[in-house]
Protein backbone atom coordinates (compact mmCIF):
# COMPACT_ATOMS: atom_id res chain seq x y z
CA UNK A 1 0.00 0.00 0.00
CA UNK A 2 2.77 2.79 0.87
CA UNK A 3 3.93 2.22 -3.40
CA UNK A 4 -0.17 3.05 -3.90
CA UNK A 5 0.02 5.86 -1.80
CA UNK A 6 3.06 7.15 -3.04
CA UNK A 7 1.61 6.99 -7.14
CA UNK A 8 -0.96 8.99 -5.63
CA UNK A 9 1.01 11.74 -4.27
CA UNK A 10 3.12 11.84 -7.28
CA UNK A 11 -0.25 11.64 -9.61
CA UNK A 12 -1.66 14.57 -7.47
CA UNK A 13 1.63 16.79 -7.61
CA UNK A 14 2.00 16.16 -3.13
CA UNK A 15 5.44 14.39 -3.82
CA UNK A 16 8.16 15.82 -2.64
CA UNK A 17 10.98 15.76 0.46
CA UNK A 18 9.22 15.66 3.53
CA UNK A 19 6.29 14.14 2.75
CA UNK A 20 4.72 11.52 5.43
CA UNK A 21 2.29 9.91 2.78
CA UNK A 22 3.63 7.14 0.88
CA UNK A 23 6.97 6.76 3.00
CA UNK A 24 5.82 6.79 6.75
CA UNK A 25 2.26 5.45 5.95
CA UNK A 26 0.02 4.19 3.54
CA UNK A 27 -2.54 6.12 5.50
CA UNK A 28 -3.22 8.93 8.11
CA UNK A 29 -5.71 7.62 9.78
CA UNK A 30 -8.68 5.57 8.69
CA UNK A 31 -12.32 6.50 11.28
CA UNK A 32 -14.39 3.91 12.30
CA UNK A 33 -17.54 5.17 13.19
CA UNK A 34 -19.33 2.83 15.33
CA UNK A 35 -22.50 4.76 16.06
CA UNK A 36 -24.18 7.43 14.83
CA UNK A 37 -25.56 8.90 17.72
CA UNK A 38 -24.55 11.84 19.65
CA UNK A 39 -25.30 13.90 22.70
CA UNK A 40 -25.00 17.35 21.85
CA UNK A 41 -26.08 19.38 18.84
CA UNK A 42 -23.56 21.59 17.11
CA UNK A 43 -24.12 24.21 14.85
CA UNK A 44 -21.08 22.73 12.95
CA UNK A 45 -21.83 18.68 12.58
CA UNK A 46 -20.93 16.68 9.48
CA UNK A 47 -23.21 14.15 10.86
CA UNK A 48 -26.44 14.29 8.72
CA UNK A 49 -30.17 14.62 9.81
CA UNK A 50 -30.99 10.96 9.58
CA UNK A 51 -28.27 9.52 11.39
CA UNK A 52 -29.89 10.02 15.05
CA UNK A 53 -32.22 7.48 14.02
CA UNK A 54 -29.79 5.00 12.70
CA UNK A 55 -28.93 2.03 14.38
CA UNK A 56 -25.59 1.16 15.75
CA UNK A 57 -23.69 -1.38 13.76
CA UNK A 58 -23.83 -4.96 14.76
CA UNK A 59 -20.38 -5.77 16.44
CA UNK A 60 -19.96 -8.35 13.92
CA UNK A 61 -20.06 -5.83 10.93
CA UNK A 62 -17.54 -3.76 13.48
CA UNK A 63 -15.31 -6.61 13.40
CA UNK A 64 -15.67 -7.40 9.66
CA UNK A 65 -14.30 -3.64 9.19
CA UNK A 66 -11.59 -3.73 11.37
CA UNK A 67 -10.57 -6.48 9.81
CA UNK A 68 -10.91 -4.65 6.61
CA UNK A 69 -8.99 -1.65 7.77
CA UNK A 70 -6.35 -4.07 8.79
CA UNK A 71 -6.17 -6.34 5.53
CA UNK A 72 -5.52 -3.07 3.58
CA UNK A 73 -2.96 -1.16 5.48
CA UNK A 74 -1.51 -3.31 8.12
CA UNK A 75 -0.76 -2.81 11.23
CA UNK A 76 0.38 0.32 13.37
CA UNK A 77 -2.21 1.68 10.94
CA UNK A 78 -3.79 4.69 13.01
CA UNK A 79 -7.62 3.55 13.92
CA UNK A 80 -10.12 6.52 14.85
CA UNK A 81 -13.21 5.18 17.10
CA UNK A 82 -15.63 7.27 16.67
CA UNK A 83 -19.05 8.71 15.78
CA UNK A 84 -21.46 10.62 16.88
CA UNK A 85 -19.63 9.84 19.99
CA UNK A 86 -18.67 6.34 20.54
CA UNK A 87 -19.20 6.34 24.78
CA UNK A 88 -23.19 6.49 24.00
CA UNK A 89 -22.38 2.61 22.45
CA UNK A 90 -22.45 -0.29 25.22
CA UNK A 91 -19.33 -0.19 27.55
CA UNK A 92 -18.85 -3.06 27.23
CA UNK A 93 -18.72 -3.41 23.54
CA UNK A 94 -16.54 -0.05 23.24
CA UNK A 95 -14.28 -2.11 25.09
CA UNK A 96 -14.08 -4.93 22.94
CA UNK A 97 -13.91 -2.81 19.69
CA UNK A 98 -10.74 -1.08 20.89
CA UNK A 99 -9.24 -4.21 22.27
CA UNK A 100 -9.62 -6.09 18.50
CA UNK A 101 -8.24 -2.98 17.24
CA UNK A 102 -4.86 -3.32 19.43
CA UNK A 103 -5.07 -7.08 18.71
CA UNK A 104 -4.59 -6.64 15.08
CA UNK A 105 -1.54 -4.43 15.52
CA UNK A 106 -3.15 -1.47 15.20
CA UNK A 107 -3.51 2.01 17.25
CA UNK A 108 -6.92 2.36 18.30
CA UNK A 109 -7.90 6.42 19.10
CA UNK A 110 -10.77 7.57 20.74
CA UNK A 111 -12.85 10.81 19.53
CA UNK A 112 -15.29 11.95 21.88
CA UNK A 113 -16.60 15.33 23.50
CA UNK A 114 -15.96 13.84 26.86
CA UNK A 115 -19.13 14.28 28.17
CA UNK A 116 -19.26 10.50 28.79
CA UNK A 117 -15.34 9.86 28.83
CA UNK A 118 -14.76 9.37 32.68
CA UNK A 119 -11.62 8.16 34.31
CA UNK A 120 -12.56 4.64 35.17
CA UNK A 121 -13.74 4.39 31.09
CA UNK A 122 -10.50 5.72 29.88
CA UNK A 123 -8.59 3.22 32.38
CA UNK A 124 -10.39 0.18 31.22
CA UNK A 125 -9.97 1.29 27.34
CA UNK A 126 -6.04 1.99 27.87
CA UNK A 127 -6.13 -1.45 29.50
CA UNK A 128 -7.65 -3.04 26.51
CA UNK A 129 -5.39 -1.28 24.21
CA UNK A 130 -6.12 2.26 23.50
CA UNK A 131 -3.17 4.80 22.39
CA UNK A 132 -5.08 8.36 22.31
CA UNK A 133 -8.22 9.82 23.23
CA UNK A 134 -8.87 13.28 21.44
CA UNK A 135 -11.15 15.32 22.89
CA UNK A 136 -13.48 17.88 20.65
CA UNK A 137 -14.43 20.70 22.51
CA UNK A 138 -15.36 24.44 21.16
CA UNK A 139 -18.12 26.85 21.18
CA UNK A 140 -20.26 25.00 17.96
CA UNK A 141 -21.17 22.41 20.82
CA UNK A 142 -23.24 25.07 23.02
CA UNK A 143 -22.78 23.62 26.06
CA UNK A 144 -24.46 25.42 28.90
CA UNK A 145 -23.18 28.32 30.48
CA UNK A 146 -19.88 28.75 28.79
CA UNK A 147 -20.41 30.99 25.87
CA UNK A 148 -16.26 31.69 25.08
CA UNK A 149 -13.46 29.28 24.41
CA UNK A 150 -11.89 30.78 27.59
CA UNK A 151 -15.04 29.72 29.19
CA UNK A 152 -14.66 26.30 27.40
CA UNK A 153 -11.09 26.21 29.05
CA UNK A 154 -12.46 25.11 33.07
CA UNK A 155 -14.18 21.68 30.84
CA UNK A 156 -10.37 21.32 28.97
CA UNK A 157 -8.82 21.32 32.98
CA UNK A 158 -11.55 18.66 33.37
CA UNK A 159 -10.28 16.37 30.59
CA UNK A 160 -6.88 16.98 31.35
CA UNK A 161 -7.05 15.70 34.73
CA UNK A 162 -8.98 12.80 33.73
CA UNK A 163 -6.59 11.56 31.42
CA UNK A 164 -3.12 12.67 33.60
CA UNK A 165 -1.21 9.90 34.38
CA UNK A 166 -2.94 7.30 32.25
CA UNK A 167 -0.86 5.95 29.45
CA UNK A 168 -2.66 7.81 26.94
CA UNK A 169 -2.05 10.56 24.31
CA UNK A 170 -3.89 13.29 25.24
CA UNK A 171 -5.36 15.33 22.42
CA UNK A 172 -7.90 18.44 21.52
CA UNK A 173 -10.05 19.07 18.73
CA UNK A 174 -11.02 22.80 18.06
CA UNK A 175 -13.78 23.64 15.15
CA UNK A 176 -12.44 26.82 13.83
CA UNK A 177 -15.33 29.31 12.72
CA UNK A 178 -16.28 32.70 12.50
CA UNK A 179 -17.54 32.75 16.30
CA UNK A 180 -13.94 31.58 17.75
CA UNK A 181 -11.35 32.61 15.15
CA UNK A 182 -10.63 35.49 17.34
CA UNK A 183 -10.16 33.29 20.40
CA UNK A 184 -7.45 30.66 18.79
CA UNK A 185 -4.22 32.26 20.21
CA UNK A 186 -5.92 32.07 23.65
CA UNK A 187 -6.92 28.32 23.30
CA UNK A 188 -3.69 28.04 22.07
CA UNK A 189 -1.76 29.78 25.28
CA UNK A 190 -3.63 27.22 27.19
CA UNK A 191 -2.47 23.93 25.62
CA UNK A 192 1.09 25.57 26.22
CA UNK A 193 0.45 25.67 29.49
CA UNK A 194 -0.85 22.23 29.67
CA UNK A 195 1.89 20.48 27.12
CA UNK A 196 2.58 18.53 30.33
CA UNK A 197 -0.25 16.59 29.42
CA UNK A 198 -1.83 17.59 26.10
CA UNK A 199 0.23 16.30 22.99
CA UNK A 200 -1.44 17.63 19.91
CA UNK A 201 -4.05 20.35 19.59
CA UNK A 202 -6.00 19.91 16.23
CA UNK A 203 -7.74 22.82 14.38
CA UNK A 204 -10.44 22.11 11.61
CA UNK A 205 -12.01 24.66 10.04
CA UNK A 206 -15.35 25.21 9.17
CA UNK A 207 -17.20 23.21 6.22
CA UNK A 208 -20.10 23.48 4.49
CA UNK A 209 -20.83 19.63 5.40
CA UNK A 210 -23.89 17.77 7.33
CA UNK A 211 -26.80 18.86 9.57
CA UNK A 212 -25.24 22.03 11.24
CA UNK A 213 -26.92 25.41 10.96
CA UNK A 214 -23.79 27.20 10.28
CA UNK A 215 -22.89 26.72 6.58
CA UNK A 216 -20.53 28.69 4.75
CA UNK A 217 -17.30 30.04 5.69
CA UNK A 218 -15.83 32.87 6.14
CA UNK A 219 -12.98 34.32 3.74
CA UNK A 220 -11.11 35.32 6.93
CA UNK A 221 -10.62 32.08 8.00
CA UNK A 222 -8.11 30.16 5.83
CA UNK A 223 -4.93 27.69 6.94
CA UNK A 224 -2.62 30.45 6.24
CA UNK A 225 -4.76 32.98 8.70
CA UNK A 226 -5.17 30.13 11.62
CA UNK A 227 -1.62 29.25 11.63
CA UNK A 228 -0.63 32.51 11.96
CA UNK A 229 -3.20 32.82 15.01
CA UNK A 230 -1.55 29.33 16.49
CA UNK A 231 1.90 31.59 16.03
CA UNK A 232 0.23 34.48 17.86
CA UNK A 233 -0.36 32.45 20.81
CA UNK A 234 2.72 29.86 20.97
CA UNK A 235 4.73 33.41 20.85
CA UNK A 236 6.96 32.96 18.44
CA UNK A 237 7.20 31.97 14.48
CA UNK A 238 5.79 28.16 13.50
CA UNK A 239 6.33 26.48 10.30
CA UNK A 240 3.48 24.55 8.80
CA UNK A 241 5.85 23.83 5.20
CA UNK A 242 7.98 21.56 6.93
CA UNK A 243 6.42 18.43 6.40
CA UNK A 244 3.79 17.23 4.37
CA UNK A 245 1.16 14.82 5.12
CA UNK A 246 -1.55 14.29 2.04
CA UNK A 247 -2.06 17.33 0.10
CA UNK A 248 -1.33 20.82 0.65
CA UNK A 249 -4.44 22.17 0.56
CA UNK A 250 -5.86 19.69 2.84
CA UNK A 251 -3.26 19.02 6.38
CA UNK A 252 -0.93 21.46 7.88
CA UNK A 253 1.44 19.84 10.88
CA UNK A 254 3.56 21.51 12.95
CA UNK A 255 5.81 20.09 15.99
CA UNK A 256 7.11 22.27 19.28
CA UNK A 257 8.79 21.95 22.61
CA UNK A 258 7.87 23.84 25.56
CA UNK A 259 10.30 24.09 28.41
CA UNK A 260 9.25 26.19 31.57
CA UNK A 261 6.27 27.98 29.40
CA UNK A 262 7.75 28.88 26.38
CA UNK A 263 7.38 27.41 22.63
CA UNK A 264 10.22 26.47 20.64
CA UNK A 265 9.70 25.49 17.08
CA UNK A 266 11.36 22.12 15.64
CA UNK A 267 10.43 22.50 12.15
CA UNK A 268 12.62 25.74 11.52
CA UNK A 269 15.39 24.14 8.85
CA UNK A 270 13.09 22.20 6.44
CA UNK A 271 16.09 20.63 4.56
CA UNK A 272 17.39 19.09 7.27
CA UNK A 273 14.04 18.53 8.67
CA UNK A 274 13.15 16.48 5.56
CA UNK A 275 16.17 14.82 5.32
CA UNK A 276 15.86 13.22 8.39
CA UNK A 277 12.24 12.30 8.09
CA UNK A 278 12.85 10.71 4.76
CA UNK A 279 15.84 8.72 6.33
CA UNK A 280 13.69 7.54 9.33
CA UNK A 281 10.31 7.00 8.11
CA UNK A 282 10.35 3.42 9.42
CA UNK A 283 10.58 4.34 12.69
CA UNK A 284 7.71 3.60 15.28
CA UNK A 285 7.39 5.84 18.11
CA UNK A 286 5.37 4.89 21.33
CA UNK A 287 3.64 7.75 22.09
CA UNK A 288 2.24 6.50 25.21
CA UNK A 289 5.48 6.49 26.66
CA UNK A 290 7.60 9.28 25.62
CA UNK A 291 10.63 8.34 27.46
CA UNK A 292 10.97 5.30 25.03
CA UNK A 293 10.19 7.08 22.05
CA UNK A 294 13.35 9.47 22.99
CA UNK A 295 15.17 6.40 23.74
CA UNK A 296 14.14 4.80 20.07
CA UNK A 297 15.47 8.26 18.38
CA UNK A 298 18.79 8.30 20.07
CA UNK A 299 19.26 4.79 19.15
CA UNK A 300 18.65 5.38 15.61
CA UNK A 301 20.72 8.54 15.54
CA UNK A 302 23.88 6.49 16.82
CA UNK A 303 22.94 3.73 14.16
CA UNK A 304 22.87 6.63 11.39
CA UNK A 305 26.31 8.72 11.71
CA UNK A 306 25.82 10.89 8.82
CA UNK A 307 22.67 12.46 9.83
CA UNK A 308 23.97 12.54 13.27
CA UNK A 309 26.41 14.73 12.57
CA UNK A 310 24.45 16.97 9.86
CA UNK A 311 21.71 17.33 12.88
CA UNK A 312 24.88 18.07 15.58
CA UNK A 313 25.06 21.51 14.87
CA UNK A 314 21.41 21.99 14.52
CA UNK A 315 20.97 20.20 17.74
CA UNK A 316 23.73 22.37 19.71
CA UNK A 317 22.00 25.86 18.30
CA UNK A 318 18.63 24.61 19.48
CA UNK A 319 19.94 23.77 23.10
CA UNK A 320 21.52 26.75 23.33
CA UNK A 321 18.50 28.97 22.46
CA UNK A 322 16.48 27.41 25.18
CA UNK A 323 19.61 27.36 27.78
CA UNK A 324 17.55 29.68 29.97
CA UNK A 325 13.82 27.56 29.74
CA UNK A 326 16.25 24.29 30.04
CA UNK A 327 17.68 25.61 33.25
CA UNK A 328 14.75 27.26 34.71
CA UNK A 329 12.43 23.99 33.93
CA UNK A 330 15.02 22.01 35.52
CA UNK A 331 15.56 20.21 32.36
CA UNK A 332 11.89 19.33 31.57
CA UNK A 333 10.58 19.94 27.82
CA UNK A 334 6.94 18.66 26.14
CA UNK A 335 6.69 18.15 22.92
CA UNK A 336 3.47 19.74 21.78
CA UNK A 337 2.26 19.56 17.74
CA UNK A 338 -0.29 21.72 16.26
CA UNK A 339 -2.18 20.36 13.39
CA UNK A 340 -4.73 22.12 10.57
CA UNK A 341 -7.00 20.39 9.36
CA UNK A 342 -9.08 22.03 5.96
CA UNK A 343 -12.15 20.26 5.37
CA UNK A 344 -14.16 20.53 2.29
CA UNK A 345 -17.37 21.45 1.60
CA UNK A 346 -19.83 18.84 0.42
CA UNK A 347 -20.83 20.68 -2.55
CA UNK A 348 -16.79 21.67 -3.58
CA UNK A 349 -15.24 18.88 -3.29
CA UNK A 350 -12.59 18.67 -5.41
CA UNK A 351 -11.29 15.35 -7.20
CA UNK A 352 -6.81 15.90 -6.46
CA UNK A 353 -7.95 16.74 -3.25
CA UNK A 354 -9.79 13.26 -2.61
CA UNK A 355 -7.32 11.31 -4.34
CA UNK A 356 -4.73 12.48 -2.06
CA UNK A 357 -7.07 12.08 0.97
CA UNK A 358 -4.68 10.38 4.22
CA UNK A 359 -8.13 10.95 6.46
CA UNK A 360 -10.60 8.17 5.22
CA UNK A 361 -13.74 6.75 6.93
CA UNK A 362 -14.51 2.85 6.47
CA UNK A 363 -17.76 1.95 5.05
CA UNK A 364 -19.26 -1.76 3.92
CA UNK A 365 -17.34 -1.64 1.05
CA UNK A 366 -13.94 0.06 1.93
CA UNK A 367 -12.50 3.03 3.17
CA UNK A 368 -13.48 6.22 1.39
CA UNK A 369 -12.38 10.34 1.95
CA UNK A 370 -13.78 11.56 4.87
CA UNK A 371 -14.76 14.98 2.90
CA UNK A 372 -16.93 12.57 0.25
CA UNK A 373 -18.41 9.88 2.77
CA UNK A 374 -19.63 13.47 5.37
CA UNK A 375 -21.04 15.04 1.56
CA UNK A 376 -22.71 11.73 0.68
CA UNK A 377 -23.13 10.21 4.76
CA UNK A 378 -27.22 9.15 3.72
CA UNK A 379 -25.84 7.01 1.12
CA UNK A 380 -23.33 4.77 3.41
CA UNK A 381 -25.12 4.75 6.62
CA UNK A 382 -28.38 3.99 5.24
CA UNK A 383 -27.42 0.79 2.85
CA UNK A 384 -28.35 -2.68 4.74
CA UNK A 385 -25.70 -4.53 5.81
CA UNK A 386 -24.87 -7.97 4.64
CA UNK A 387 -24.32 -10.25 7.70
CA UNK A 388 -23.08 -13.70 7.75
CA UNK A 389 -25.01 -16.33 10.84
CA UNK A 390 -25.14 -19.55 11.34
CA UNK A 391 -28.16 -20.52 9.13
CA UNK A 392 -26.73 -18.29 6.21
CA UNK A 393 -26.65 -14.68 4.99
CA UNK A 394 -29.16 -11.95 6.29
CA UNK A 395 -29.90 -8.12 5.78
CA UNK A 396 -29.38 -5.73 8.49
CA UNK A 397 -31.56 -2.71 8.07
CA UNK A 398 -30.10 0.94 9.67
CA UNK A 399 -33.30 2.04 10.36
CA UNK A 400 -35.44 -0.70 12.20
CA UNK A 401 -32.25 -3.78 12.44
CA UNK A 402 -31.98 -7.65 11.58
CA UNK A 403 -33.97 -8.67 8.60
CA UNK A 404 -37.82 -9.80 9.58
CA UNK A 405 -37.79 -7.72 12.57
CA UNK A 406 -41.59 -5.92 12.79
CA UNK A 407 -41.55 -2.67 11.66
CA UNK A 408 -42.02 0.19 14.41
CA UNK A 409 -41.65 4.26 15.07
CA UNK A 410 -39.18 4.27 17.20
CA UNK A 411 -38.96 8.78 17.91
CA UNK A 412 -35.54 10.62 18.32
CA UNK A 413 -34.37 14.26 18.65
CA UNK A 414 -34.52 16.34 15.77
CA UNK A 415 -30.67 17.98 15.46
CA UNK A 416 -29.72 20.53 13.45
CA UNK A 417 -31.06 22.03 10.70
CA UNK A 418 -33.73 19.45 10.71
CA UNK A 419 -34.27 21.25 14.67
CA UNK A 420 -34.70 24.40 13.32
CA UNK A 421 -37.23 23.35 10.70
CA UNK A 422 -39.52 22.47 13.89
CA UNK A 423 -42.41 25.04 14.36
CA UNK A 424 -42.33 26.28 17.74
CA UNK A 425 -44.33 23.86 20.03
CA UNK A 426 -48.52 25.55 20.63
CA UNK A 427 -49.05 27.87 23.24
CA UNK A 428 -51.72 26.07 25.22
CA UNK A 429 -55.12 27.03 25.11
CA UNK A 430 -56.85 29.27 27.60
CA UNK A 431 -59.33 27.71 30.04
CA UNK A 432 -62.56 27.69 28.37
CA UNK A 433 -65.34 30.36 30.00
CA UNK A 434 -68.70 30.42 28.91
CA UNK A 435 -70.32 33.45 27.95
CA UNK A 436 -72.44 35.54 30.27
CA UNK A 437 -76.19 35.03 29.51
CA UNK A 438 -77.00 38.33 28.24
CA UNK A 439 -74.47 37.95 25.48
CA UNK A 440 -75.03 34.53 24.44
CA UNK A 441 -78.25 35.89 22.05
CA UNK A 442 -76.87 39.45 21.67
CA UNK A 443 -74.97 41.24 18.76
CA UNK A 444 -70.84 41.07 18.29
CA UNK A 445 -69.13 43.54 19.92
CA UNK A 446 -67.84 43.93 16.99
CA UNK A 447 -69.61 43.21 14.10
CA UNK A 448 -67.24 44.63 11.37
CA UNK A 449 -65.01 42.38 12.81
CA UNK A 450 -66.50 39.61 13.06
CA UNK A 451 -67.68 40.30 8.60
CA UNK A 452 -64.42 40.71 8.10
CA UNK A 453 -63.45 37.21 9.15
CA UNK A 454 -66.27 35.83 7.11
CA UNK A 455 -65.05 37.59 4.03
CA UNK A 456 -61.97 36.17 4.29
CA UNK A 457 -62.90 32.96 4.72
CA UNK A 458 -64.71 32.81 1.67
CA UNK A 459 -62.09 34.79 -0.38
CA UNK A 460 -59.01 32.38 0.83
CA UNK A 461 -60.59 28.85 2.53
CA UNK A 462 -56.64 27.77 3.48
CA UNK A 463 -55.25 31.02 4.90
CA UNK A 464 -55.17 31.83 8.47
CA UNK A 465 -56.65 34.98 9.23
CA UNK A 466 -56.19 34.87 12.87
Amino acid sequence: MLDIARERMIATGQWRPGQAMGRRFPVGCVALEITQRCNLDCTLCYLSETSEAVLDLPLEEVYRRIDMIHALYGPLTEVQVTGGDPTLRKRAELVEIVRRIRARGMRPSLFTNGIRATRDLLTELGAAGLVDVAFHVDTTQQRKGYDSESDLNQIRREYIERARGLRLSVLFNTTVHQGNFDEIPEVVRFFVAHADVVRLASFQLQADTGRGLLRGRPALITPDAVGQHIAAGAGTPIRFDTPGVGHRDCNRYAMTLVANGRVHDVYDNPDLINEFLDASAQLDYDRTRPGRAVWTLVRWLVANPRILWRGASWGAGKLWAMKRDLIAGRGRVHKLSFFIHNFMHACQLDRERIEACVFMAVTADGPISMCLHNAKRDSFILEPVKLETATGETLWHPLRGPEGAPPGIRKVQAKGRAAARRPPPRSPAPPHRPRRPDRLHGPSRRPERSRELHRLHRAHPTRCVC
